[in-house]
């Protein structure tokens, strides 16, 4: 495939790589390790050599077998299944996002994304400088306001310049 057809389906995906569903890497641990936790657990082993064994501190061991036991009978017991299953309830995120609570922020994100900012007088600010579209390879027409459009990145180190006391203001281009 041409680059400007890789970079047309990209901005039609909204400009985000596809998600993964595979399981998070280094810092969490993974279904298969809970298994394995819980195969050396049900064999009597003791934390430290379960950690040993997959390589993990025996710290966050500990924890995962406090944390995510199954307490059926009134005895915990850990199951790989239900250690699974409550640490991505613990995962979720139950407060609303910064861009949906502060009206101020999201209409200044959404001002600089549309590629519309003007000052107080009515003035248009020019967005970040862009080549000229030219040659064959133009964009389709919903395309051609990316050219005039902020990027996240652009968006989220500005927001540090304009309000540089405003705490509130404050949100990284991952979010965006």
């Amino acid at each position: 495939m041409s680059s400007p057809v890789g970079i047309r389906w990209f901005r039609h995906a909204g400009g985000m790589t596809p998600l993964s569903l595979d399981d998070p890497a280094g810092r969490y641990l993974s279904f298969v390790e809970r298994e394995e936790i819980g195969l050396l657990r049900a064999q009597g082993k003791g934390v430290r050599e379960i950690a040993r064994t997959i390589g993990r501190d025996p710290g966050t061991v500990s924890r995962e077998l406090r944390r995510n036991a199954a307490t059926r009978g009134g005895k915990p017991v850990y199951r790989a299944v239900v250690a699974q299953w409550k640490a991505q309830q613990a995962a979720k995120r139950p407060k609303t996002a910064k861009l949906a609570s502060d009206k101020r922020l999201r209409e200044y994100v959404q001002d600089r994304l549309a590629g519309d900012v003007r000052r107080p007088d009515g003035t248009v600010v020019a967005g970040p400088e862009t080549p000229p579209w030219r040659g064959l390879n133009k964009p389709h027409r919903q395309d051609r306001r990316w050219s005039t459009a902020w990027s996240p990145e652009q968006i989220a180190h500005r927001l540090k310049v304009d309000f540089p006391d405003d705490e509130s203001m404050r949100i990284s281009h991952e979010a965006i």
